[in-house]
């Protein structure tokens, strides 16, 4: 029986959704996690009747068809970029973007990835990077014994140095942005890749031309909605019930049917 196959696929199609869902709800407290959402299609029908083909040689159509569905089919966990809040931290490297934009970081193969955590420190050479050790771009390096970190809207780094009572500038961090930041590839440790669908990379200066400003001692959280994930996780559950109903009952009507040709 076709029942049995279709309501198969939505129960599948659900399992991938609180899926999902999960992980939205792991990532709650992870900074800049961007949340995903389990995006639908309904699979190809059979039309057993066509609606509009003719029904006499007088010419007239049929007005309504008979098609039969297959069931639903995952086309996509699109991820929604939009901003989440900020939460003071007090963390002279901690910066937050209000806005467009993803920080630049090198990998240690020499490509690059883009992150909207700006959980910053220094390593061993007082060079900026990212909690896996990688540097920050532009790379900016923070001189030894300085103090009074400053970093303003537009990313200019600057410090107080030993012997001197004015800032000195060490550099400005860059901001980059795509034309379709959904179309970024996630690779883990809160970094994003460039792929085909996100369109090259636009590096730039934060706040100008668009770009997001920086924030200073900030972090921006997790745009998770607590309320509404847990509204979806009920949503998905109960139509994985109904799809399992809908097995149980085609399961019956074939037993009957079995049971009138003994």
């Amino acid at each position: 029986m076709r029942a049995l196959y279709t309501a198969a696929t939505g129960m599948a199609a659900q399992e991938l959704n609180v899926q999902v869902i999960s992980n939205n709800i792991a990532n709650m407290r992870t900074t800049g996690f961007k949340k995903q959402r389990a995006a639908f299609q309904d699979l190809i029908y059979d039309h057993v009747r066509r609606v509009g083909a003719q029904a006499s040689d007088q010419g007239t159509v049929i007005p309504v068809g008979v098609d039969i569905g297959g069931g639903v089919k995952t086309v996509g966990t699109p991820r929604m970029m939009t901003q989440g809040t900020l939460s003071a931290t007090g963390g002279d490297l901690d910066i937050a973007v209000r806005g467009e934009g993803f920080f630049k970081i090198q990998l240690t193969d020499g490509t690059f990835a883009y992150t909207r955590d700006g959980s910053f420190s220094t390593d061993q050479q007082g060079r900026i990077v990212n909690a896996q050790g990688n540097l920050l771009q532009p790379t900016i390096s923070i001189p030894q014994a300085s103090s009074q970190l400053s970093i303003n809207a537009q990313g200019q780094v600057s410090v107080i140095v030993p012997g001197s009572t004015t800032p000195t500038v060490l550099g400005q961090i860059s901001l980059t942005r795509f034309i379709n930041k959904a179309g970024l590839n996630s690779i883990g440790d809160n970094l994003f890749t460039e792929t085909p669908a996100s369109g090259p990379p636009q590096d730039g200066v934060a706040n100008v031309d668009g770009f997001g400003d920086m924030q200073q001692r900030n972090l921006e959280m997790a745009n998770v909605e607590v309320v509404t994930e847990i509204s979806d996780l009920i949503a998905a559950q109960r139509a994985y019930e109904m799809n399992a109903k809908v097995i149980s009952a085609a399961d019956q009507m074939l037993q009957s049917t079995a049971g009138m040709f003994r």
